[in-house]
């Protein structure tokens, strides 16, 4: 059985900021085998890329690390110096491919100075050293060796989501986080894009985070899913028992949202309302404002993330 390349505990990060606490990553925990993808999803706004930059070690500022443990390969980084995150843990174990690949990558300078940066600081490799893996790496990803020598400004948008995978890639972390790899793609460089994430997966057994808010893409790449909402994880299983058995309302809804190719479906389902206030939750489940199930002890008593079936979890009064 696969080892855990990644536990979390009872994560919390909050911004603080002038108008009260924002709790964007309220007490999260799962675990991550290695090899395997974890599909995190849920509505804009409900703490996806929070908590994957705060997995890095470096939630947005004013965000701070208020509680929680969060073990890379058997190694707590939750207190260490920024320092040692930096030489030791950020990218060498752990890293992230971007959302916006348009602007992660910095137009004065060529692909490949960007790319060697990190091989010349943290490898000690001499530039001639890195250049050449970072040309074997866009070779990895598709892409034409030659590219290193090119600006940013002369690729197109799924050449540049390329370059940036092949940069999260260079120093072999033993996982990556994808933050919404594929927005402000047409559908055609998307597909491409997931067939590429497949094969990396297959061929280097990469452990990933791919967080969207996109089921659909989810259901071709993820081993294993996991839905947010408002800070929360409500359910995470095996990504057949989430499409097949949803088991939380709000998971049951998102997907009678999808448009489904071989079913005949009379009406596309929406929730009605929007995500809460998290400065200022709801009491209770904070899913109830919106939920048709809602009962008296969902406003009163927030519900635990409980085993329903195997290695499938749910935070629902209804279970």
């Amino acid at each position: 059985m696969a080892k855990n390349i990644l536990e979390v505990r009872n994560l919390k990060m909050y911004y603080f900021t002038n108008r009260g606490m924002v709790r964007a990553v309220d007490d999260i925990s799962f675990d991550l085998k290695k090899g395997e993808v974890l599909g995190l999803a849920g509505e804009s706004g409900c703490g996806k890329s929070s908590l994957g930059f705060t997995l890095m070690g470096m939630p947005t500022p004013p965000g701070k690390i208020v509680d929680g443990s969060i073990k890379i390969d058997g190694r707590e980084i939750v207190g260490l110096p920024e320092d040692v995150l930096r030489k030791e843990i950020r990218w060498q174990k752990i890293s992230m491919i971007f959302q916006g690949a348009m602007n992660a990558l910095n137009p004065v300078y060529t692909v490949g100075y960007q790319m060697i940066e990190p091989l010349v600081l943290h490898k000690g490799m001499s530039k001639d050293e890195a250049l050449d893996r970072a040309q074997k790496y866009l070779e990895l990803v598709g892409l034409d060796p030659e590219i290193v020598y090119r600006y940013p400004h002369e690729l197109s948008g799924g050449m540049k989501q390329r370059v940036i995978i092949a940069s999260a890639l260079l120093l072999e972390p033993d996982v990556v986080i994808a933050d919404e790899p594929t927005t402000a793609l047409d559908v055609v460089v998307q597909a491409q894009i997931i067939n590429l994430m497949k094969k990396l997966k297959k061929d280097l057994g990469l452990s990933m985070i791919f967080i969207t808010h996109d089921l659909s893409i989810l259901a071709e790449i993820s081993d294993k899913v996991a839905i947010m909402y408002a800070g929360k994880i409500i359910e995470i299983g095996d990504s057949e028992k989430i499409y097949y058995e949803p088991a939380h309302p709000y998971t049951q809804k998102l997907l009678a949202s999808i448009p489904r190719l071989h079913e005949d479906v009379e009406k596309l389902e929406f929730i009605p309302g929007q995500p809460p206030n998290l400065i200022n939750p709801p009491k209770g489940c904070r899913f109830h404002p919106r939920c048709p199930y809602a009962m008296d002890v969902c406003k009163e008593q927030e519900p635990e993330l409980k085993e329903i079936d195997k290695d499938h979890y749910a935070a629902c009064w209804l279970l």
